[in-house]
């Protein structure tokens, strides 16, 4: 039996190396999917790649495996960011999944004076950006940075990066200037109360902004997200 199963694993990958899976994936491969011993799996990084490996032995916790070669390399990414004001559980978490497949690299919760959830649960969020990298066949998993102020964030954002902020009152949606492969571009989405008016001034104030209009209607957080990384992802990828 061969499996497409692709599992994320943070250890370096070479040919020959023999680990083990962590016990929730080694309950998956081995009790949901039913894997054998001798069976086929993908393993993958950012740091080695995608690398075909067998299974060798389920233990009584962990499944081993051994490394055999290299399937994909090492791929160069668009360094795309979302800033996001943490949202109730399901429409984050749907956020997350979907602007993962859609190729956010990085995201940064941030906290403003509308913020009602003001936390984010790191391990959760990881859980689902690692699920979604998986079955979506990236080679990266997203980076999830701990919760900082708006006011910190914009101090603090790269000089050369792009800073995009869904604006239902802009008058622009031309993303022509910003379409670049090494600088980043960040994707800034408001609270469900939309950012306040000092808040938006300070935010239109920075070199780095560019507002732009998603739609005509006002959106939903989790849905202005997806709309502005399924347009920048297809706007980098096809330009």
């Amino acid at each position: 039996m061969t499996s497409k199963v692709r599992l994320y694993f943070s250890d370096k990958l070479a040919p020959g190396t023999v680990s083990k899976l962590s016990e929730k994936q080694s309950h998956y491969v081995k009790n949901v999917i039913r894997l054998n011993q001798g069976d086929k799996i993908s393993i993958f990084n950012s740091n080695n790649g995608e690398w075909d490996a067998v299974i060798l032995a389920h233990g009584k916790e962990l499944t081993e495996f051994k490394v055999e070669k290299q399937s994909r390399p090492q791929e160069d990414e668009h360094n795309l960011w979302l800033a996001f004001s943490p949202i109730k559980k399901i429409p984050q978490d749907l956020m997350l999944q979907k602007t993962t497949e859609l190729g956010i690299k990085k995201f940064l919760p941030i906290l403003c004076e509308r913020s009602v959830v003001r936390e984010i649960n790191i391990e959760r969020a990881s859980k689902i950006v690692t699920e979604a990298s998986e079955q979506s066949n990236r080679i990266s998993v997203p980076e999830i940075l701990k919760t900082q102020s708006l006011i910190t964030f914009l101090k603090n954002f790269p000089e050369n990066g792009h800073l995009i902020f869904c604006d239902i009152n802009s008058d622009s949606s031309n993303f022509k200037k910003i379409l670049t492969d090494k600088n980043p571009i960040c994707i800034l989405v408001g609270p469900e109360g939309d950012f306040s008016e000092k808040e938006r001034q300070f935010i239109v104030e920075q070199k780095k902004t560019i507002p732009i209009s998603l739609a005509k209607n006002i959106l939903r957080a989790e849905t202005a997200a997806i709309a502005a990384a399924t347009i920048l992802s297809f706007q980098l990828n096809f330009k």
